[in-house]
């Protein structure tokens, strides 16, 4: 046999019939998942499922990062990989839509992140991820220091870094780090009040744009981590083809300001039309603006081009939807009836039938004109969404 061949019916054997007994993943069930989430700040969970080549292939590289990221982090609580047989565990696999194998999650302290991992599959880029995870997010605030005016910061003031408080607000700050900076000072004590335990609590407050919110909740990781999200994390956010995946993944329906890359006039416009009109509709659909010169394919499939920014549009990931008329984005409650129909159906109804009122009075008879039949543009964001029945290699994975 040709040695290139009996090398490859090795590797298949060996990935066939790869089955350890002595693995440091964790292997998840329906007993012990809630609380291997919940007792670890971090936990990545590869779903698989055996027939899957592609989960086969990983299997091994899985284990070999597990043995080495449980040397790297030996204490208990900190770090966890772990595996669902999404075939044996299908009600898990369910609670956690998982259409495609293998899946990659990650866990902070018992939520799941909205980012799946996608780098490297090898055993020692995983081990730099995890590094990469448990870094202390907060940094220490120092006389003199200054935030910018634009920028989401959460400062936080303790009598030392030993404290359980500072503790939480480091697990809150993991969390959270992406989207906001965190930082933290350490209070001067009045030592003849430390003597008499007479210690100020810690305090915690969000800085934005001049504007300072105190935290007064108690210091638990729900209680702060419900305070800081809804500030962390912006109401419109820039759609790239970087985050575009990791943004579908969310499966909310988009409303996207297309815009030249010099206009930030239209860019302040929406972002004031969504904290103004549209904050209550967060739930039910993602803020975005994107750079009509580079997604130049969607303006395409509206049958517009970069000559005709800005222009608004929902895309539902099964059709597009322009609003008519950028300028009466600006009249209040347009926008927002833009989603309302989207929500009851009208807007597909309308681009297959035409508007409402001239659909009626075809029925009536009292209009001879025929109702025109047409059929919205699809979806091409849609396109930028994973594979929902199968892992896709990436050019740096396997």
């Amino acid at each position: 046999m040709d040695h290139k061949l009996l090398l490859l019916f090795s590797i298949f054997t060996f990935v066939l019939f790869y089955n350890p007994t002595n693995s440091n993943a964790v292997q998840l069930n329906t007993l012990n998942i809630d609380s291997i989430l919940a007792t670890n700040e971090l936990v990545m969970v590869n779903f698989y499922a055996d027939w899957c080549r592609f989960s086969n292939l990983l299997a091994p590289i899985w284990d070999e990062a597990a043995t080495l990221i449980a040397k790297s982090f030996p204490i208990p609580g900190k770090v966890v990989l772990a595996k669902v047989d999404c075939d044996a565990e299908g009600g898990i696999a369910t609670r956690y839509h998982i259409t495609k194998y293998p899946t990659l999650k990650i866990f902070r302290n018992g939520q799941v992140t909205k980012k799946e991992y996608r780098g490297q599959r090898s055993a020692e880029a995983m081990l730099a991820f995890v590094k990469k995870q448990m870094e202390d997010p907060v940094k220490e605030f120092k006389t003199g220091d200054k935030i910018e005016p634009a920028a989401r910061a959460v400062i936080g003031v303790f009598a030392s870094r030993l404290t359980p408080e500072y503790d939480t607000y480091r697990k809150a700050a993991t969390s959270l780090k992406d989207d906001c900076s965190f930082y933290f000072k350490v209070e001067a004590l009045d030592h003849n009040l430390e003597a008499k335990g007479d210690v100020p609590p810690p305090s915690i407050e969000f800085v934005s744009n001049n504007e300072h919110i105190p935290y007064s909740g108690d210091f638990t990781m729900s209680a702060m981590t419900q305070f800081l999200q809804p500030l962390c994390i912006p109401l419109v956010r820039e759609i790239t083809f970087e985050n575009a995946e990791e943004l579908s993944e969310e499966g909310l329906p988009f409303l996207i300001l297309f815009h030249r890359p010099s206009d930030s006039k239209s860019k302040q416009e929406f972002s004031n039309l969504v904290n103004r009109e549209l904050r209550e509709e967060k739930q039910n659909v993602n803020f975005l603006t994107a750079d009509g010169e580079k997604f130049s394919h969607p303006l395409h499939h509206l049958g517009k081009s970069d000559k005709d920014l800005p222009l608004l549009a929902i895309d539902s990931f099964r059709h597009m939807y322009l609003f008519p008329k950028y300028e009466d984005s600006l009249v209040p409650g347009k926008v927002l009836q833009f989603l309302k129909d989207l929500y009851s159906g009208k807007l597909h109804r309308e681009f297959h039938y035409g508007p409402d009122a001239t659909q009626q009075a075809a029925i009536d008879g009292s209009n001879s004109q025929p109702v025109i039949i047409t059929a919205p543009p699809e979806s091409t964001f849609k396109k930028l969404a994973p594979s929902r029945n199968r892992y896709t290699l990436l050019r740096d994975e396997l």
